[in-house]
């Protein structure tokens, strides 16, 4: 255990264990306990007073986890039967951690969401066994106050925060009917009006659900195993947004491709989401799914906001390189933009203003080590271990909500990175390069002027209103210069004209239907390249590509 910034030495607080066998360590919420099993006991000592409160006989330990106020510890241990068929022991303990006795054991055979979970005040704790939850009421494992039981719930999640406590879960669709995710408030789990809200969908092999701090909505990543039009090797998933209220929506996402990433704001009123073909968009949403800001394209696949939610990291990790960027959310600048190589975790430090980046086995089983950052993008502290040994885990020490108020990121936007209007030039013609990369931009309405980005319709109303302006300043200059003087070239023109005018309205109009052909040539042969069946006609068009080309370069070239 090592002492956080600015120090880094190693901590007093807990003696260090050398043992070949150390598998598995949890922190509990708030971190005032550490638990850890070295093969041959589970340790439980408080940080706080550097003493070991308990140690339990369980050497095959590889899952531990504390309870909210830290009166269970859940150990897990692979299942195993005996060699003549019967049934093993069971491998799921809860301990309480006043008296150390075992309070419960459970037969739980797959290591996936095996730990029970429990309301934030522990009132409530829940298992999902065979496909029904169970809930036991006040830490009493012995009696099951409540179940909730549909056709076959797949998955739960229970709601953060203080009482009532809310429960989404996910029924799996079979036989044609679709799969569906449900929000009850607890114990109201009888007849078909009981539920909050209810959103169904057929395309659906998993999905992941994600609720806000305030409990107010969920947030339901939907994925298939595989995408039938062949587009993706990721299958295909959609987006949809769930309110306590009943309101459900799909959350539209402008760029078609995966979802790798969806995170909510610690404000629960906004959420990030990472998707589309490489190069990735981000885009910030509101509780009415509309897109607040745009982060543009970029090698990302990861999105992590701070506790306080005043700054969010933008990533690329496991097979990208291991950019980030650093935003300040509340102004929406570009603070940094390092690079962690290799990177297989990262966490945020609860003061929110620092961050680790680890490269851990069994992802990577060479380079491991970890290195501690500032928001600023400053490596303050990187340890490599030799050659011979691996990091197999990496875990900041947990504080309460509250401890670390927010403070301000002192550093200024990146030269030449702040969030900018797109380039007026770029639009000019059919573009040559694999991936259009798109700066950032504000979506949210700009009432007044300023240098602020605007939005895509703002922006190109602003365009038309300044390409008919250089067109009737440059008839004017036609008819003043008269025939005798020679028109400046071209290049000399002011950058402001968004396309190329000639004055003559008819000629424009031609040009500007060209490229909207082009365009639309190009758009085509995306979705081709993407696997997309065209049609007849649509081939027939991208064959026309080349003869529309030579007729604009000859339009152009008359000007």
């Amino acid at each position: 255990m090592v002492n956080g910034p600015p120090s880094f030495t190693e901590s007093t607080a807990f003696q260090r264990d050398s043992g070949k066998n150390c598998k598995a360590v949890a922190f509990s919420k708030d971190g005032s306990l550490f638990a850890w099993c070295n093969g041959q006991k589970v340790n439980v000592v408080n940080i706080t007073r550097a003493e070991l409160l308990h140690s339990f006989d369980l050497p095959k330990t590889v899952c531990l986890e504390f309870s909210p106020k830290n009166n269970v510890l859940a150990t897990w241990q692979a299942y195993t039967t005996a060699k003549d068929g019967t049934a093993g022991v069971p491998n799921l303990q809860l301990h309480d951690l006043r008296t150390g006795k075992c309070l419960k054991s459970f037969i739980q055979k797959k290591m996936q969401n095996w730990c029970p979970c429990w309301a934030d005040d522990e009132s409530i704790c829940a298992r999902n066994v065979n496909n029904e939850v169970h809930f036991f009421e006040n830490n009493n494992f012995n009696t099951i106050a409540n179940k909730l039981h549909l056709q076959k719930v797949s998955d739960f999640v229970l709601s953060p925060g203080a009482q009532p406590t809310k429960v989404a879960v996910y029924v799996p669709g079979s036989k044609g009917a679709p799969s569906f995710v449900r929000l009850y408030q607890y114990p109201n789990f009888g007849g078909p009006q009981s539920a909050l809200a209810n959103k169904s969908f057929f395309k659906a092999d998993k999905v992941t659900m994600l609720w806000n701090k305030k409990a107010t909505a969920v947030l339901v990543v939907a994925s298939t195993e595989v995408d039938k039009s062949g587009a993706s090797y990721y299958g295909e998933q959609t987006l949809h947004y769930v309110a306590a209220s009943g309101e459900s929506a799909v959350v539209q996402l402008p760029k078609s491709g995966p979802i790798y990433d969806v995170a909510w704001s610690p404000n629960s009123v906004e959420f990030c989401a990472v998707y589309g073909f490489m190069p990735a968009k981000a885009t910030v949403f509101n509780l009415k799914c509309d897109p607040v800001f745009d982060f543009g394209t970029g090698p990302r696949n990861a999105a992590y906001y701070s506790p306080q939610g005043h700054v969010l990291v933008l990533a690329g990790f496991g097979n990208l390189r291991g950019q980030m960027e650093v935003w300040d959310v509340r102004s929406y600048r570009l603070l940094s933009k390092p690079v962690a190589a290799d990177s297989t975790y990262f966490a945020w430090c609860p003061d929110g203003e620092h961050m680790v980046t680890a490269t851990c086995a069994p992802r990577l089983r060479v380079g491991n080590g970890y290195k501690v950052w500032h928001c600023t993008g400053r490596v303050l502290h990187a340890h490599e271990v030799p050659g011979e040994q691996e990091v197999w885990q990496v875990c900041w020490q947990p504080f309460p909500d509250g401890v670390f108020p927010e403070r301000a990121v002192r550093c200024p936007a990146l030269p030449g990175e702040a969030p900018r209007a797109p380039p007026l030039a770029s639009r000019v013609c059919p573009s040559a390069r694999l991936h259009e990369d798109e700066p950032p931009q504000n979506m949210k309405p700009q009432l007044g002027g300023g240098d602020k980005p605007v939005s895509k319709t703002a922006l190109k109303n602003q365009r038309k209103h300044e390409a008919k302006k250089a067109a009737k300043q440059e008839a004017k200059a036609d008819a003043h210069q008269g025939p005798a003087q020679v028109k400046p070239p071209q290049s000399a023109q002011q950058n402001t004209v968004p396309a190329m005018t000639t004055g003559d309205p008819e000629l424009d109009k031609k040009i500007k239907n060209l490229k909207k052909k082009l365009k639309a040539i190009e758009q085509l042969k995306e979705q081709a390249a993407a696997g997309k069946q065209l049609e007849k006609n649509q081939v027939e068009k991208i064959q026309k590509e080349a003869a529309l080309l030579k007729e604009l370069e000859d339009l152009e070239l008359g000007v």
